[in-house]
Formats: structure tokens, C-alpha cells, sequence
């Protein structure tokens, strides 16, 4: 009888074990492609960027391994191939490697940062300061939340607004149970953090304990222990005698300033509870305090401007002269707390003050015969709250 075997290949009869074991092989190849397609596959995002401050890609993903090139801080790289752990990348220079994938940030990130910079684009500035060292830019507020730009030491900023979120707590760090039953609540530490504005336009937010707001260094040791939480220039005054060195050089024309100030707390529900002008005395060369108001509820930004006294009788009345106007909360408003969601803290009713810098004197600009509205005061608020609190205890 004759045997029903498979096409002749060289010439010769394949037997049929021959060719199923051809198949095997062929099938265990294939498994072993789709085993090699899970560790090294295309990738579904075409961009990362390298949120390192510098990092060496590598031409393999092993202990030992040659560096083929450098990448720094924001830069956008091809995604060519991804591994468990790793990125293989192509970099603006058009070097190729492999980096690590937690050295990097997805595109979902950056479109985040550029969309956090459109849509504060045309906020007000409300002061300026400088980073006290190393330290990332996030897109929200939070020491957990993504980040991805790195600001250098001394760099220049632009800030825009504050948020207060709480701290996170450590491992372990709930409130211990007592009896059975959860212990008191603890309030949660809170921690201030800034959106801001970089020279390089990228915007995000950073820890408020990593900047350092600009304010002259002789103003510092009037701040009587507060924080200066923005410094404005209102005019100069000429003081040839002066003694006073800026870089070497003496200065002749002094400004003088508009600050406000807060006590040196995290999380509270107002930007500032002080304003005081310093104003240049000329005959002893130092600074004097020519106006202050304290125990205030007052919010950013401060407006600088020069103008005449709509309301004023004086012979430099219609002078244009150096102005300064701040909001306060309206004193039928509750003192308001960060928002749990996104840490921002958003007033109710508030009221402008304008104020005009006559000689040394500031005078409020406000109609003749009319009284002003009144306000929110912290140290009040502060007495409520207590005084409720006993209250219900006694209960």
C-alpha cells in the first residue's frame, strides 16, 4: 500500500514525524516572538520628558551597558521602544538610547504645564522673588503631585496666586485609637505653595518655603519678625549723602516703599494682616515708617500708580502723585479657609483702598462726607472663634 507522504524537499521524502516536528518549531519561534514583543513593544505615547536634571542615555538594558549621550531637564524625547522599566529614545540632538522611564514624564504632563500656562497668562503678577535652591515646578499643589521643570538657585519668578493644602501625613501617621475609639481629630499641618511664572515662561507651582520674596535687605529688619510677603516701589528720593552702596556703587536716589506683611505661617486665610510705606528721611539717611495699618484681612495683588485727589482741596490736589490701593474683606464677611479641593482661597466681599503718597504723608482718597465701610479684622475673628469653642465645652 502505498504512503501518503508530504512534497519531497532535497530531493527526499519528509516523514511525517519530520514535519510535525518542522511545526512545533515553527509554532515555539512564533511564542517566542510574542514573548520578545511583550518585553520590547512600539509605543503608544510618540514623546516623554526627561524631568531628571540630567540623566546619560544608554545603548543597552544591562548592568553594564556604554553611554551614548546626554539628556538635560524639559527636554522632549521620541519614544522608539519601552521595556518594563525603561524608554528607548531619540533626543533633539538625534542621539539614541535607553533611559530609565522614571527619570521621564508622559506627554499627559507637559500638556498639563502648557495648559496651566494659557490659562494664567494674563493673571497679575502680584510680587516677584527668587528660589532659595533646586526645586520642581508641579501642576498642582501638593509635595506628590507631578512635576517635571527645574528651577535653579536664584532664579527669577513671577507670582501669580497661593494655595494652602495639608501636609501629607508619613507611613503610620493616623491618629492613634484610644479605648477602642478614634483619638481627637488633629488638625492637619498645613503648607503654603505659589503659582508662579519662571523667565523662561514656564508656569507651575512651587513650595513656598523654596523662594524668597524680593524685598531690599534694609527693609528686613523692620519687618519686626513678619514676613514680607511683597515690596513695591512708590517713588525716590534724592539724598546725595546717603552712604548706602548697591553693588559697589553709591546711591544717590533712594526708593521708597510700599510692603505688606504676614506673620511667618503656613495656611493662612488672608495674604497679608499688615501694610506699612517706608518713607526716606533725608536728614538722619534711614528709613521711617510714614504710614502702617495692621490687624487687616487683606488679599493680593496691590496696584502702584500715580494720580490726582478727585476729593482733595489742597494746592497739589490735582498733582499727579505716587498711589497704592489694596483689598480687604468687608467686615459682614466670614473669614474664608482653603478650598480642601484645590487649596485656593477665595474671599467674598472685599473693599479697595486707595491711598496717595503726599510728601511723607498718605492720605486716603475717599469722598468728603462719606464713612468708611467696615471691615474684617483677624485678631476679632480669631477671638469668635475661641470664645465658641469655650462655649461649647462648657456645655
Amino acid at each position: 500500500m502505498q504512503e501518503n507522504f508530504p512534497k519531497l524537499v532535497g530531493g527526499r521524502p519528509v516523514r511525517l514525524a519530520a514535519a510535525m516536528g518542522l511545526l512545533f518549531g515553527l509554532a515555539g519561534l512564533s511564542l517566542g516572538l510574542a514573548g520578545c514583543s511583550q518585553l520590547h513593544h512600539k509605543p503608544s505615547n510618540k514623546y516623554v520628558y526627561v524631568s531628571a536634571q540630567q540623566s546619560f542615555l544608554r545603548d543597552r538594558v544591562a548592568a553594564v551597558s556604554n553611554r551614548t549621550g546626554t539628556v538635560t531637564n524639559g527636554e522632549q524625547l521620541i519614544v522608539l521602544e519601552r521595556t518594563k522599566r525603561w524608554v528607548r529614545v531619540q533626543a533633539p540632538n538625534g542621539g539614541v538610547g535607553w533611559i530609565e522611564e522614571r527619570l521621564t514624564v508622559p506627554q499627559a504632563v507637559e500638556d498639563q504645564f502648557e495648559a496651566l500656562g494659557k490659562d494664567h497668562a494674563k493673571d497679575p503678577v502680584v510680587a516677584t522673588a527668587t528660589a532659595s535652591d533646586e526645586v520642581y515646578l508641579h501642576v498642582t499643589p501638593g509635595r506628590v503631585t507631578d512635576h517635571l521643570y527645574m528651577l535653579q538657585a536664584n532664579d527669577k519668578l513671577s507670582l501669580i496666586e497661593r494655595a494652602s493644602v495639608a501636609k501629607p501625613l508619613p507611613p503610620g501617621g493616623l491618629p492613634a485609637q484610644a479605648g477602642g475609639q478614634a483619638a481627637e481629630p488633629v488638625a492637619p499641618v498645613m503648607e503654603d505653595w505659589w503659582l508662579v511664572r519662571s523667565a523662561k515662561g514656564q508656569t507651575g507651582w512651587i513650595y513656598g518655603r523654596m523662594i524668597d520674596v524680593s524685598a531690599p535687605d534694609t527693609l528686613l529688619r523692620y519687618a519686626e519678625g513678619q514676613r514680607i510677603v511683597g515690596a513695591y516701589v512708590l517713588a525716590h528720593v534724592d539724598d546725595p549723602e546717603s552712604g548706602v552702596l548697591d553693588n559697589g556703587n553709591m546711591v544717590t536716589s533712594i526708593p521708597e516703599y510700599l510692603t505688606v506683611i504676614s506673620p511667618y505661617k503656613a495656611g493662612l486665610p488672608y495674604d497679608f494682616n499688615q501694610v506699612r510705606v517706608f518713607i526716606w528721611n533725608v536728614k538722619k539717611h534711614r528709613y521711617e515708617t510714614g504710614f502702617s495699618e495692621r490687624n487687616v484681612v487683606g488679599y493680593l495683588p496691590v496696584k502702584i500708580g500715580a494720580g490726582a485727589d478727585p476729593y482733595g482741596k489742597g494746592a497739589d490736589a490735582a498733582e499727579k502723585l505716587p498711589t497704592f490701593t489694596y483689598r480687604v474683606l468687608a467686615g459682614d464677611q466670614a473669614i474664608p479657609q482653603p478650598d480642601p479641593t484645590t487649596g485656593l482661597i477665595k474671599p467674598g466681599r472685599t473693599i479697595e483702598k486707595t491711598y496717595r503718597l503726599e510728601g511723607n504723608i498718605c492720605r486716603r482718597m475717599i469722598a468728603p462726607g462719606i464713612t468708611a465701610p467696615e471691615e474684617a479684622h483677624p485678631e476679632v475673628e480669631v477671638k469668635k472663634q475661641r470664645e465658641a469653642v469655650a462655649k461649647r465645652r462648657r456645655r
